[in-house]
Order: structure tokens, then sequence, then C-alpha cells
């Protein structure tokens, strides 16, 4: 872990007091030279924020997205490659990992609707918001700082700072205010395509010469492994690396371990009056493991749906690489579409989910159940 944090301060994803930091320092907080946070105002002990990379906006958010078809995504974008799969009133947009690991934000709008796509890669957390509070319509960019090792994102009006994984602010004059998140799902770039082939795939033409298509955390995504920069309490319930397939339904959360999810395909599960179903198919590798993106190992795609469709509780079932449902016999994608059968066209409703490292996820819902089989 400390050779990867070397490789990452030579290529400025980490500032040289992160690295202190991995060697054993306690590290300190954070500058406010450049900042007009209102200091003042925070929810949280200032204590608990890392300098966990390049000063603000050193990470560039992309503000100004461009976009491309699915037939010319395929140029460049391999089959199995994950993307942030989002859609929003019938149109469908596609944020690959292979941009968002450089980027980790971007601002968009999608039919009307505005949002911010974000992927924090030491959490491996894609977390899609709707960017409106109180009807003021906020732009985010990268604060370079970190909290449980999750990016700290701030908003240009007020510079607020955000926590990413909960979509809360944490410091400033916004301190309180939550943000909506939208349901997303990483899946591979090929089952998106093939869902929505009219759907649109952001384009590498960002505006910043950067890597794309390399992953400049290789080897991170490993079950043996240590979180970087994390500094709380360690849950010993799951392996701190180890994914989770992870939900929060009103006050009660739970996760899924990938080393379930990935034998049994299906879990029908209820978490409070909600029947759900977490689907765990074949078809998208991780962003975090080999050194070419297109090269690393499969991991699997999710998704998390009621399980009810018009007041019936359908039964799902994993064959031949395919979901089905017991009392139809429909086929049905990892976006929770039927895509064949008598239930044909009808869409589960999604269920907003994320396919987090344990440790993060634990870290902000320590009340969290684990599924147990």
């Amino acid at each position: 872990m400390l050779k990867l944090a070397y490789k990452l301060l030579s290529i400025g994803l980490l500032c040289a007091s992160c690295t202190n930091a991995q060697l054993g320092s306690t590290g300190s907080n954070p500058s406010l030279s450049g900042w007009r946070t209102n200091i003042a105002k925070h929810s949280i002990d200032l204590s608990e924020i890392e300098k966990g990379g390049p000063p603000k906006d050193g990470i560039p958010a992309i503000d100004r997205p461009q976009f491309v078809s699915v037939v010319e995504a395929r140029q460049w974008l391999h089959e199995r490659e994950p993307v942030i799969a989002l859609a929003v009133n019938g149109e469908a947009r596609a944020y690959p990992l292979q941009i968002l690991v450089w980027h980790e934000i971007v601002n968009d709008e999608v039919k009307g609707l505005p949002v911010t796509v974000t992927f924090c890669p030491l959490c491996y957390s894609a977390i899609a918001f709707d960017r409106r509070i109180e009807g003021q319509t906020l732009t985010f960019g990268v604060t370079g700082l970190l909290r449980r090792s999750d990016m700290v994102m701030f908003d240009r009006a007020t510079e607020s700072w955000w926590q990413q994984f909960t979509g809360e602010a944490i410091v400033g004059d916004l301190t309180g205010t939550k943000l909506q998140q939208l349901p997303a799902q990483i899946i591979g770039f090929a089952q998106f395509a093939v869902a929505h082939p009219d759907g649109l795939v952001l384009s590498r033409e960002t505006g910043f010469k950067r890597e794309y298509g390399k992953n400049p955390y290789a080897g991170y995504d490993d079950t043996n492994s240590s979180p970087i920069l994390y500094r709380g309490k360690t849950d010993h319930r799951l392996r701190p690396m180890e994914k989770v397939v992870a939900v929060q339904i009103d006050q009660l959360a739970k996760a899924y371990p990938y080393s379930i999810t990935r034998k049994l395909h299906v879990v029908q599960d209820q978490v409070g009056l909600i029947d759900l179903v977490v689907f765990h198919g074949e078809g998208a590798s991780s962003a975090l493991d080999s050194i070419a993106m297109s090269e690393s190992r499969e991991v699997g795609a999710t998704g998390v749906f009621d399980s009810r469709v018009d007041g019936h509780l359908l039964h799902f079932r994993y064959e031949t690489k395919e979901f089905l449902d017991t009392e139809t016999g429909s086929h049905w994608n990892i976006l929770g579409r039927a895509i064949s059968g008598p239930l044909r066209g009808k869409q589960l409703d999604p269920i907003v989910h994320g396919d987090y490292f344990a440790f993060a996820w634990l870290a902000f819902r320590p009340d969290t159940e684990i599924f147990r089989r």
C-alpha cells in the first residue's frame, strides 16, 4: 500500500502530507488559504479532515461535459469497462470510470435536471445527486480534502464543504443541507449499450489532458490491501476492502457482501417494509485493478430493485447468465427491465444503492446489518 501511495504522489493524486500520513504521521488540519468557507459553521470535528490530494480544483471537475454516441464510444471503451449508468426521464447517460477516476466530479444536466455524478476511487463510491438546493442550482468541485478516506466536495456558490458519501454539507454556510441521491448503477459498457443503444456516453474530450484508460490506483481493489488515509474505527465484521452492495431505506441500512452476491447472483430480502431483490450478474470489470482498465478482472455488475410489479411480488433466479422471474418466466436485465416474456417492457422500481468498499460504508453507516446466507 505504501508503494501505491508513492505512485499516487508522483502523478499528483496525493500530496506529500498524505504520503507522510500513510507512513504514520498524525497529519494536520487543512489550510484555509484560498478558501472563503465559513469555517465557524460545521457539523463535524474538523480534526477528521485530512489533506488528501492536490489543492482546491487540483483534481478538476468536468463542468462542460461533452457526449458521444454508443457507436463512437466503442472505439475506445472495452465492453466490460465500468460506467456509471444514469437515466432521467427516459434519457440515459453513461459516465466511464476511466474518465471519472481522473476527475471525480461531473456537473451535468439531463433532461432539464441538474445533476452531479461523482466517484471517489478511495471508497469506490459512485454516487449521483440532484444538485438543486432550495431553488438554487449548485456546481461542485473537488476540495483535495478527505474525511474517512472519502472525497470532500465543495460548492462554488458558498464554498461549503460536502461529504461525497452522504451528500451532506459538513462545513460552511450550507452545513446540514443534504443533496438528493439519484438511482445510478455501475455496469459494463456493453450492458449499457444493449439496454440504451441511443444513449449518450461521456466523451474523452474533457478539456484536460489525462491518461484515460489507465488506472492510477492499480492494485487498490484487492481484499488483502488496506484503505488509504483511513483513520476511523475498523468494523471487524467484514474485511475493509471487500466490496458490498449497500442500501439505506428510511433509517435501516443493510450491506450485502460481494463474496455472497457473486455466488448467489440473486438475493431476495426485506428491508423495512420494502421487498427488494439484489441482482449481481457478469459483465463488468473493476475500475481499480490492472493498470489498463480494459484488462482488469471481472467483478460483475449489480442492481437493487423493488421486487413488486403492479402490486405483485416476483421471485427471481439466475440461469444461463440471465435473470428470470419464477411467476412468468420473463427475462430481466441488470437494469431491472424485462427484455422478453409476458412482462416484457416492465421496469422494476430502482432502489438507491451503491457498490462500496466495506470500510467506507461501515464508517458512515456503523449501524448497518450485514446480510448472511
